[in-house]
């Protein structure tokens, strides 16, 4: 009998305990929505666009050449490959993260810059058993991925600048000047409060800067190699030149109509603007369609693999 009654409390609290469970997982659940949240953004986004003319390029005359779609196919599949090296070395994340990094990569081209940081980063979260504190990681490789991108930009202005300079106006050169002054004025700080900004260890940071500038040089030189199979009557020398052009028109912050002031100078560069014209509008729908397909294939396995 008293052993019953002594039992009887232990026995009453297991039901407690258990319910205390399901409050905890519920606060570590902000992660899933918020990668669930900027996932559904994507897609209406995606959507938007691909019925807002964003086809329009497909309409135009396709290269006839397969080796564009392969070289393509390589450029486009680039960033978020050498994230998934930076990555896979930092956390020794596996193969199916790559679809986080491209989630990560068409957020920040579909939304606005960072969203993708912020997916990743509650893609993360979700995996504590993997990393245990992914902010400071994400943090310098996000900073370390705008430093290299700078460092790239200076030293295409350093090579480009004297030959093209030329070719700009007076209003465009003051703008390319002032944009300089810019990338510099915002790299320095990072560079001289370098201890207290990173996490990371020096020689993993200048690893991780090594394999951003590598990433940015070889879309420079696909998308080049792209542009030639297109328009194979134009030298490879001339689309580098012009690739170099379109990293430095993209990433000088007080250039207005960066798109517009590429296309201008690389239709000074080779006369063919009707042509150079329904490439980057044929490059753009591609992007566009590869952004879909890939979206809505992660979309389906997600939802196949819950229904499982």
């Amino acid at each position: 009998m008293n052993t019953s009654v002594v039992g009887a409390p232990s026995v009453a609290a297991a039901p407690d305990l258990a319910g205390l469970e399901p409050v905890e997982k519920i606060k570590r659940r902000w992660p899933m929505f918020l990668g669930g949240a900027l996932t559904l953004l994507m897609i209406v986004a995606l959507g938007r666009e691909l019925f807002d003319a964003g086809l329009a390029g497909l309409s135009k005359a396709s290269p006839a050449n397969p080796l564009f779609y392969v070289v393509f196919a390589i450029y486009y599949l680039g960033p978020p490959t050498f994230d998934y090296i930076i990555f896979r070395r930092l956390w020794r994340i596996p193969l199916s993260g790559m679809a986080a990094l491209h989630k990560k990569r068409i957020s920040n081209e579909v939304l606005f810059g960072y969203t993708g940081e912020a997916y990743f980063y509650a893609w993360a979260r979700q995996r504590t058993q993997m990393v245990a504190a992914p902010f400071g990681a994400v943090k310098d490789v996000t900073i370390l991925s705008a430093i290299a991108g700078n460092a790239v930009t200076l030293a295409v202005v350093a090579v480009a600048l004297p030959l093209g300079i030329t070719l700009l106006t007076a209003i465009q050169q003051k703008a390319v000047l002032g944009s300089i002054a810019v990338i510099v004025g915002t790299s320095v700080p990072f560079m001289i409060f370098s201890k207290r900004v990173f996490s990371l260890p020096g020689r993993t940071l200048w690893w991780i800067f090594g394999v951003h500038c590598a990433r940015i040089l070889a879309g420079s030189f696909f998308v080049a190699l792209a542009w030639h199979f297109a328009m194979p009557d134009v030298p490879l020398g001339t689309w580098l030149f012009l690739a170099a052009a379109r990293l430095l028109a993209w990433r000088l912050p007080l250039v207005p109509n960066k798109e517009l002031v590429f296309a201008t100078f690389a239709i000074m560069v080779i006369g063919q603007g009707e042509a150079l014209s329904e490439l980057m509008a044929l490059i753009a729908a591609l992007t566009l369609i590869a952004h879909v397909t890939l979206i809505a294939g992660f979309s389906v396995y997600a939802l196949f693999k819950r229904t499982r």
